[in-house]
């Protein structure tokens, strides 16, 4: 029996010493837990600044602009007696449009040449006057005087002549304003006026022409952009100039890049640009709100970064870099071209860096980051028994 009891008491002495050690390295670990728990790695994705050919897609709100566009307006007063084309026609140039009171604007070249003729008849009399007193004043038969009064007599009707024929020019214009003609190719809009209406020179709108083959498209650049659109229209870099219509399909053909505007606008930082379309259907029509689609190719290799990694601070953009000790450094970026979920990053990074993709709201500068990892795949429900 006393070795029995021995024996239990050396067993339960042991335990003690080994709970009692066991107690001391447990506090030591939690200790250490409790120690790395200062500096909690912050869980987040991971991506590479790579390089690559990229093809961008810019749209800008845009409108339609006819090339050509005129107020048709009589020259000359008087009645509309002739309209010769139908509300929105496509006229040719040349083509007689309104008539105003022609009749009378014809009697009055009439009488115009009528008023030449008699000033020439009175010329030709005076002349020949003067031819008989030049001849009777060389055999001193006539007063030095009457030879004077014939030489102002040849002199003023000369001039009644160029009159009558001034006048006369005048009167051709008139009559050839009376016919009011299309000072281009085109389309018409609505009449203003109708038969039997009374129109004033330079007052009166009788329609409005417009252009249509080609057309143009103006939309509104950043001034940071001109460099690149004016490669585009000298053709250094290659693009595709396409017009979303207001119901968003997509207009047929492609246009080019034709004029850049002299000025940027102090007000806004923006300048117009304007990209010419051919238009034989007359879909573009004059005034209508389009979208502008730019797609362009660059010509060398460019940093590409998920457009998810840059944060927007009022206007400023920063990526988080990672560095080799782990940590987030955040850095201003320049940005370029967006294409899909990506975008360029024209300065502040370098190929090859690793960045922070996804849970930058919970990182900031100097913080330790390590890679997500993917959440395991559930385990399988155990079956009933």
């Amino acid at each position: 029996m006393n070795k029995k009891y021995l024996f239990s008491a050396l067993v339960l002495g042991s335990a003690l010493v080994w709970q009692s050690c066991g107690s001391k390295d447990g506090s030591k670990q939690q200790a250490a837990g409790a120690a790395a728990q200062g500096e909690m790695a912050i869980p987040v994705s991971f991506g590479t600044v790579s390089q690559e050919i990229v093809a961008g897609l810019k749209s800008y709100p845009a409108s339609v602009v006819p090339l050509q566009e005129t107020e048709i307006r009589a020259e000359v007063s008087g009645y509309i007696t002739n309209i010769f084309v139908s509300d929105g026609a496509s006229v040719s140039k040349g083509q007689a449009l309104y008539e105003v009171d022609r009749i009378r604007y014809q009697a009055a070249v009439d009488q115009a040449k009528a008023s030449v003729e008699i000033a020439k008849s009175t010329l030709q009399r005076v002349e020949k006057d003067l031819a008989r007193y030049q001849t009777l004043a060389d055999k001193d038969a006539i007063a030095k005087q009457t030879l004077d009064n014939a030489l102002t007599d040849v002199s003023t009707q000369r001039s009644q002549v160029q009159a009558a024929q001034a006048a006369l020019v005048t009167a051709q214009t008139n009559l050839q304003r009376s016919t009011i003609r299309a000072p281009y190719s085109g389309v018409l809009g609505i009449s203003q006026v109708r038969n039997g209406a009374l129109v004033s020179p330079g007052t009166t709108l009788l329609n409005t022409l417009s252009s249509i083959d080609p057309v143009a498209v103006e939309f509104q650049i950043s001034e940071k952009e001109i460099a690149e659109f004016s490669a585009y229209q000298s053709g250094r870099s290659s693009t595709e100039i396409t017009v979303a219509l207001p119901d968003g399909t997509s207009y047929a053909g492609q246009g080019r890049i034709s004029l850049i505007d002299r000025a940027v606008s102090s007000s806004t930082g923006t300048i117009s640009v304007r990209a010419t379309f051919n238009n034989a259907q007359n879909i573009l029509r004059a005034g209508m709100n389009v979208t502008m689609n730019v797609t362009s190719n660059s010509t060398v290799e460019q940093m590409i970064i998920p457009f998810k990694a840059v944060q927007d601070q009022l206007g400023v953009y920063n990526v988080y870099v990672v560095n080799d000790s782990s940590r987030a450094e955040q850095r201003p970026v320049e940005l370029g071209t967006k294409i899909g979920d990506k975008i360029v990053v024209n300065k502040g990074l370098n190929i090859g860096e690793k960045i922070v993709v996804e849970g930058i709201m919970n990182v900031k500068t100097g913080a330790k980051v390590v890679e997500n990892a993917a959440p395991a795949p559930a385990a399988a429900a155990a079956p009933k028994k």
